[in-house]
């Protein structure tokens, strides 16, 4: 990462941000096991709007979402409302040591959709990372994708293809918001999306709320994923994208499963394999390489 400030002066929020969004993993399995998938991913949006809402109407900037609304609450369906309901599904399965790993694929589909919608082609090097990505995620799924119930009855199958998707989504979210509302405030993008995303989800939210009454932990986890994972982390990275850039701070991305691995491990009692950790080196490999931070030797 590269930035004319001193590190000092972005890397405690730079590790902070990576640790926050690798608890949500861990906090969205302790409240998905208890309210569901679109519930949790319901009350994640619009707890995060509520935080988010005040500081937009404060920086005066209420009326810049009024004129582009629609775009950005379609937005919030492919940045947070389709996404977070995928991931609430697949934890119910998977671990979220391997839903992190697979979540770290955001930029190598980000970087296929600009390809393939943008006509942002990429490099030799880009491509050699984008195939060096998919290799990674096709040697994780194999091992850990099945169709047929395991010993607990789950299938992991789908739960592998439902983080792959919202991984898809937030790429196809990226070439949206570069293609019809670039050089919109990052702090609108993202108040708007959680309020899209909000509108989105409260009906399936409502249809599929738990007939039991969720317990007090899960009530806190889905609290703590909307206050500080969503609202609180969306403002730790338009601080980032401020000091270090976009680019770099992008690079927070290589950081998260790190800790979503240590929390899965230390909270919950996961089982990291060796094949997942090499699995995982390859995607962060080829994610690298696809955002061009390993730089590809030039001829001539």
């Amino acid at each position: 990462m590269s930035s004319a400030l001193p590190a000092s002066a972005w890397l405690l929020e730079f590790v902070l941000l990576a640790a926050i969004w690798g608890s949500s993993f861990l906090f969205t399995r302790l409240g998905v096991t208890e309210f569901g998938a679109l519930p949790t991913a319901g009350l994640r949006v619009g707890i995060a709007a509520l935080v988010l809402l005040p500081l937009l109407v404060a920086r005066g900037q209420w009326p810049v979402l009024q004129r582009q609304w629609q775009k950005i609450f379609f937005l919030g369906l492919l940045n947070a409302g389709i996404p977070f309901a995928l991931y609430a599904f697949a934890l119910l399965s998977i671990s979220t040591g391997l839903s992190s790993l697979l979540n770290a694929t955001v930029p190598l589909f980000g970087a296929l959709v600009a390809w393939l919608w943008l006509k942002d082609r990429p490099h030799g090097g880009k491509i050699l990372g984008l195939l060096i990505g998919f290799v990674g995620v096709a040697m994780l799924a194999s091992g850990k994708a099945s169709f047929k119930p395991n010993a607990s009855g789950l299938v992991t199958g789908w739960a592998v293809l439902a983080c792959l998707g919202a991984c898809l989504c937030y790429g196809l979210a990226a070439s949206y918001t570069k293609r019809y509302l670039s050089g919109q405030p990052s702090l609108v993008i993202a108040t708007g999306s959680q309020m899209g995303a909000t509108l989105g989800l409260a009906l399936p939210a409502y249809w599929f709320w738990p007939a039991v009454a969720p317990s007090t932990t899960a009530w806190l986890a889905v609290g703590v994923v909307g206050v500080l994972c969503t609202g609180v982390a969306f403002v730790l990275f338009f601080r980032l994208v401020d000091k270090v850039g976009a680019a770099g701070s992008l690079t927070v991305t290589f950081l998260i499963p790190v800790f979503a691995v240590f929390y899965g491990v230390v909270f919950l009692g996961e089982v990291v394999t060796g094949w997942m950790l090499l699995c995982g080196t390859i995607i962060l490999l080829g994610t690298a390489l696809s955002m061009d931070l390993l730089k590809w030797p030039k001829r001539g």
